[in-house]
């Protein structure tokens, strides 16, 4: 993470110095135009090979290394030859280069034909990420789980306590047996909660009549949430590929936050909206509801796996959300502006999932 936010500034401070430098140019005539004092361009090139990311300077159909990391990844001291495709068209986000996966990302320049391109190493990414996601897995599992058997350990203690009683107390026992069973019970049903967020299915997308989707999730809400208003705004003849039942599931578990919180919120007066569109090559869900919103502080943890403010919450319904929306290329946000609103995005090619219609 640390690696892409400083490529990323050392590509924006070496953009505005190259528009620098050719503004002078294009203002200043050719023979009263003054070369740049040596230690100034030594100072630029130091700080750009201290940036982790390879970075190129592409005009035309050649292309120039830019830092150390792009003169070791090229095996060049300037230019990179043989030029790769990818880097001149300038359409293509990923192409692979000596066994590994790279992203481009691409800064277009005034000029047409120049760009400054940095190269991120997407696996890297995906190792920072998943070592990201197994410390917050161990956590979370460490801390469920501690809370979960401690009072287990103590009931059944207490439980050997009353046996060894000359003049056991059945009634207590029976109390003691039936709260570790009820304990047992919600360990279980938080280890089957897990294994739901392991073991999602890849999507299987094809065209899904997007008005059609929201009709067959309103007679559901209806027949949970009566008393609730519900107001829906969806695009007319709007079809997009997805995998239907998990983003049922995935704005259900949406609508479900919705109706609790408005309704422990606002009572009779509790309303939600929903609505559909096409934006900028994405398909837009957003739920709305008009309960307190998110309370100060949570606003990281709502998307977090087992968190839950709610007494009989599980925790899992908007992490198992965002997850949906992460295979299928898209997004899951919130935000509070009149009303808490919870916005779905889904592309219309699937990002990672060679999938295009």
């Amino acid at each position: 993470m640390w690696g892409t936010m400083t490529g990323a500034g050392l590509v924006a401070a070496w953009i505005v110095l190259l528009h620098a430098w050719r503004s002078g140019l294009d203002s200043v005539p050719a023979s009263k135009a003054a070369p740049a004092p040596a230690g100034q361009i030594g100072s630029h090139r130091l700080l750009l090979d201290a940036a982790p990311t390879p970075m190129l300077a592409v005009e035309g159909g050649s292309a120039r290394a830019l830092n150390r990391a792009a003169r070791q990844l090229f095996a060049t001291d300037d230019k990179v030859l043989p030029m790769p495709t990818a880097l001149a068209e300038g359409d293509v986000s990923h192409f692979r280069h000596e066994g590994r996966s790279w992203r481009i990302d691409r800064v277009q320049l005034a000029a047409e034909n120049r760009a400054v391109i940095t190269l991120i190493d997407i696996e890297q990414e995906e190792r920072a990420a998943e070592a990201r996601a197994t410390a917050e897995m161990i956590q979370v599992l460490g801390h469920e789980l501690l809370n979960g058997l401690a009072p287990i350990v103590s009931l059944a203690d207490s439980g050997l306590v009353a046996i060894d009683n000359s003049n056991p107390d059945m009634l207590l026992l029976r109390e003691i047996l039936g709260t570790l069973t009820r304990q047992a019970e919600g360990l279980q049903r938080f280890v089957e909660a897990y294994r739901t967020l392991a073991r999602l299915p890849a999507p299987q997308l094809c065209l899904i009549p997007v008005e059609q989707l929201i009709a067959d999730l309103m007679r559901l809400f209806a027949g949970r949430w009566p008393q609730v208003a519900i107001s829906v705004d969806v695009d007319e003849d709007l079809s997009w590929p997805m995998d239907r039942d998990q983003i049922s599931q995935a704005l259900w578990a949406l609508i479900q936050n919705a109706a609790e919180a408005a309704s422990a919120d606002r009572g009779a007066d509790a309303r939600i909206e929903i609505a559909v569109f096409s934006r900028d090559q994405s398909l837009a869900f957003e739920v709305r509801d008009n309960g307190n919103g998110i309370m100060p502080g949570h606003e990281a943890l709502v998307f977090r796996a087992f968190h839950t403010t709610k007494p009989e919450g599980t925790g899992i319904g908007l992490s198992l959300a965002r997850q949906i929306a992460h295979a299928h290329g898209g997004t899951l946000s919130s935000h509070r502006s009149a009303y808490t609103v919870f916005s779905l995005l889904l592309p219309r090619k699937g990002r990672d999932l060679g999938v295009s219609y």
